[in-house]
């Protein structure tokens, strides 16, 4: 397996010397690569010509030394989560290109996807890059600051975000707010909430994801 700058869980779907997609697949806070893997291996026998990237966080969580984290989310204080999120798109814009440059990929080529901070992290980062992903699909996640990401704008990357109705950890409310910003922003974006549903990926969720990437698939 080829190394890069983060550890990562890989699953290949069809053969990986024909890769023409990627999903970069972002675990929750606390969690890991091999956590968020499972959504993947239900993804597996869906897709062809894709490989799915699930990325350890870079640094240990503050609350859960056994899970990983992108930034901290310890301490309640907006600027301070703010200022951790950003010095982690660093790392993982560059991991991004690391995997860009192995699989000879475009940007077009790529999905982001995440739970929860691995949502946030991904709606964080995505748009600072000069060239539009394929998508962004996030679960149960939020804009970290709007008042940043709005000045960071640069593509029109597509969106579908989805949330449970019941989720007691990050508010659905979240969602709502989100749409209302990326539309003022001229962002194609796709929503839905998942009735009964709380702080989790439910089978509806991954399955109305997959059909999402499968219809915009790079064939």
């Amino acid at each position: 397996m080829q190394k890069f700058s983060l550890n990562y869980i890989n699953i290949v779907c069809g053969k990986e010397d024909s890769v023409k997609n990627c999903i970069i697949l972002f675990h929750g806070y606390g969690g890991d690569g091999k956590d968020i893997s499972t959504l993947a291996y239900g993804w597996k026998r869906h897709l062809d010509n894709t490989i799915i990237i699930c990325p350890d966080g870079h640094e240990m969580c503050s609350i859960n030394p056994s899970g990983r984290q992108w930034f901290d989310l310890s301490v309640d204080d907006p600027d301070y989560i703010l200022e951790k999120a950003i010095s982690a798109e660093k790392k993982i814009s560059y991991f991004i290109n690391e995997i860009k440059n192995f699989y000879k990929l475009e940007n077009k080529n790529i999905y982001l996807a995440g739970f929860s901070q691995g949502c946030m992290i991904s709606l964080n980062l995505a748009f600072r890059f000069d060239e539009a992903f394929n998508s962004i699909i996030g679960f149960s996640g939020k804009i970290i600051d709007k008042n940043y990401l709005s000045k960071k704008i640069k593509n029109n990357s597509r969106i579908f975000l989805i949330h449970g109705d019941k989720d007691d950890i990050v508010d659905p409310s979240n969602l709502l707010d989100a749409k209302d910003f990326f539309i003022r922003h001229k962002i194609n974006i796709n929503t839905k909430i998942i009735e009964n549903c709380g702080h989790n990926i439910s089978v509806e969720a991954s399955t109305l994801a997959l059909k999402f990437i499968k219809e915009n698939l790079n064939k």
